[in-house]
């Protein structure tokens, strides 16, 4: 899908720091701007880095930003675009931006004084590599030079520059930190007195309360000059390995990527493909098992277990990245410790951690997924004693308060831990307590309980003898479900059933109940499902994604922004999530059988993701939006569940 923005997109400073692009590279490393090329937040970077030994978690922002002077007859023009604290600094480049263009990298066009300058900037996948070339066409008569000053940081992601960091330059290469930045260009290097810049201003982190000012460090420049009217490139190449590649050759080789990525996936849909492209960006090798994970949003968010296991079947199986989905399922199955997989996985030396309820039984959920679109039973018989661990421990009980009453049902949580994905804790103030017999939960304990009952059957000897006690199981657990959480009154399911006299009603109306029709294995008579689904789309349903609370209800927050406790406390109280959506499209095709008329209503409905995919990050879906007028993208601004789901709708509708 190719994105275009002209200058009516950009009327203002402000308008042009609404949107922003991502390049990512498989390690964890990124490259985002805003369209008009400026540093809207401190996690923005021309370059942020990860070394393959330390993916994908521990990234540098090595190049910030590019300070960029073009000089036409002796006029100088900022073509680069950045806002500061100190008033009238501003670089307003943007004021000569004719379009911003993004569909497999971020171009823009540049007119000025009869010289018009295209400018591309390209991430080699699998390397801390990026490519900036600018394509000159002189007609102005007058000699043309363009000046790019490289504002360097060298610190790790999220932190602040010290004027107390040292910079050393030499041809061809950085040094500070630690850190080694290489570079390659056909204009001319100039080495500078070493200058810091300290008073960028970042918009999107001071609206958020985060540190809304950074500093920069310039050590060198780099000069392009053109006297005649014949179209030149001027490229720069930096890169933390020292690879020999043009600008070019490392543009040509995302492309390549990209439309292997298409037509491995098949999808003919303009969005399906979008969201294919979308999905590859999440996928990163992980160092510390030597397998791939998912990353689970963008700038702020690393990998969790609970978040790959629901962006897994999307991002990978929907896409047909079948080795990927299997090196994931894989890396999970060494992991597993007292029937509980890892939320948050080892780095450097520490142990992984496992306070998540849902990530072990959604695992159980995303292998029958991978094996109903593979059948591969090699694979199957490895994860088959895992998988067993799993119930078993569920059932006996096992650490974070999980277990099996006598009614069939999970509890989960006690105390401040919180391990449903409504995970908020702000000291001793839990937003969003769920401790109890969660609905979700349970629709994972009966899904994966059918599941192993399926499996046995597909499997010979002491597996297959293994059925009737899982079928016995679920049926047990599909009666109590029916019985306790079902809300004759509201046409609706409990979120959560709790003894604690001092906990919130369990019956608020929540996004959580839609993954009860959603799945695989159906706890309910249709009649019921139908309904749930009914209540979901009058009470929660958005274009954009599902409330987490009803507006009806006095907790709810209509707005999610400002200081860290305020956003935590509007985290799951109605503010609006994108990846239940894909469970609510999914419950709605199935309580209407899959009609064509039913799949018309859905494929309409999705405008509302299509029109989605060019705010906030282009050609991606965000983490939230805010409960009462979700119209900006919140939080991260891209999201692998968000993603993910949506592509398992389509999917089905592909």
């Amino acid at each position: 899908m190719r994105y275009l923005y002209g200058r009516q997109d950009f009327k203002t400073f402000e308008r042009g720091e609404e949107n922003c692009y991502l390049m990512t590279n498989g390690l964890g490393g990124f490259s985002s701007l805003t369209v008009i090329g400026s540093c809207g937040r401190n996690d923005h970077a021309v370059l942020m880095s990860c070394a393959a030994s330390e993916a994908p978690n521990h990234r540098y922002n090595m190049i910030h930003r590019l300070e960029e002077i073009l000089t036409v007859g002796g006029e100088e023009y900022y073509l680069s675009s950045q806002d500061f604290a100190e008033e009238g600094k501003r670089e307003e480049g943007y004021l000569l931006l004719s379009s911003f263009v993004y569909e497999d990298y971020p171009q823009w066009r540049f007119e000025v004084g009869g010289v018009e300058i295209v400018k591309r900037l390209v991430m080699m996948p699998g390397e801390n590599t990026v490519g900036i070339s600018y394509a000159v066409e002189n007609r102005s008569g007058s000699r043309v030079k363009l000046k790019v000053l490289p504002h360097l940081q060298f610190v790790p992601k999220g932190k602040q520059l010290s004027e107390e960091q040292e910079f050393s330059f030499e041809p061809g290469l950085i040094r500070s930190g630690g850190r080694s930045l290489f570079f390659r260009t056909n204009g001319r290097i100039q080495e500078l007195p070493l200058r810091f810049e300290k008073d960028l201003y970042y918009a999107a982190d001071a609206c958020d309360g985060r540190a809304e000012r950074g500093c920069t460090a310039v050590n060198h420049c780099v000069t392009f000059a053109a006297e005649e009217e014949e179209p030149q490139v001027w490229e720069l190449v930096y890169g933390t390995e020292n690879a020999k590649v043009s600008a070019e050759e490392i543009r040509d080789r995302l492309v390549c990527r990209r439309r292997e990525l298409l037509e491995q996936a098949g999808y003919e849909d303009e969005t399906a493909q979008a969201l294919t492209l979308a999905a590859d960006q999440f996928i990163s090798r992980r160092a510390s098992t030597g397998g791939q994970t998912i990353l689970a949003g963008f700038p702020f968010f690393e990998d969790w277990g609970r978040d790959t296991m629901i962006a897994l079947t999307g991002c990978c199986m929907c896409t047909g990245q079948w080795e990927t989905a299997e090196s994931i399922l894989r890396t999970f199955l060494a992991y597993c410790r007292d029937g509980l997989m890892p939320n948050l996985f080892p780095e450097g030396g520490q142990e992984p951690g496992y306070n998540t309820a849902d990530a072990a039984l959604l695992f159980i959920i995303a292998v029958y997924e991978y094996y109903v679109r593979t059948e591969n039973r090699e694979f199957l018989r490895d994860a088959w004693p895992v998988m067993q661990e799993i119930v078993e421990k569920y059932r006996m009980g096992t650490d974070f308060s999980i277990g099996m009453d006598e009614d069939g049902l999970i509890h989960a949580g006690q105390g401040y831990d919180q391990v449903t994905w409504m995970d908020v804790r702000v000291g001793e103030i839990l937003p969003t307590p769920r401790h109890g017999k969660p609905v979700e939960i349970n629709a994972y304990w009966y899904n994966a309980l059918c599941i192993m009952e399926w499996f046995s059957h597909r499997l010979k000897g002491e597996a297959s003898e293994s059925g009737k006690k899982y079928g016995a199981m679920a049926e047990l657990t599909k009666k109590s479900f029916r019985e306790k959480f079902w809300n004759g009154e509201a046409g609706c399911l409990k979120d959560v059933l709790s003894e604690d006299p001092a906990a919130r009603p369990d019956c608020q109306i929540r996004c959580n109940q839609i993954w009860a029709v959603s799945l695989p294995f159906s706890l309910l008579e249709r009649e019921q499902e139908r309904q749930v689904v009914e209540t979901v789309y009058r009470r929660l349903y958005t274009p954009l994604g599902l409330r987490t609370l009803s507006p009806d209800d006095p907790e709810f927050h209509p707005c999610y922004g400002g200081e860290m406790l305020k956003r935590d406390l509007a985290y799951h109280q109605g503010t609006v999530w994108t990846f239940p959506l894909g469970g609510y499209y999914l419950a709605y095709l199935k309580v209407h059988n899959y009609s064509e008329e039913a799949q018309e209503r859905v494929r309409v409905q999705l405008d509302g993701i299509t029109a989605a995919l060019r705010e906030g990050c282009i050609g991606q879906l965000p983490e939230i939006y805010d409960g009462g007028r979700p119209v900006s993208s919140r939080g991260c601004f891209a999201q692998a569940w968000s993603v993910g789901e949506i592509l398992r709708v389509y999917e089905w509708l592909c």
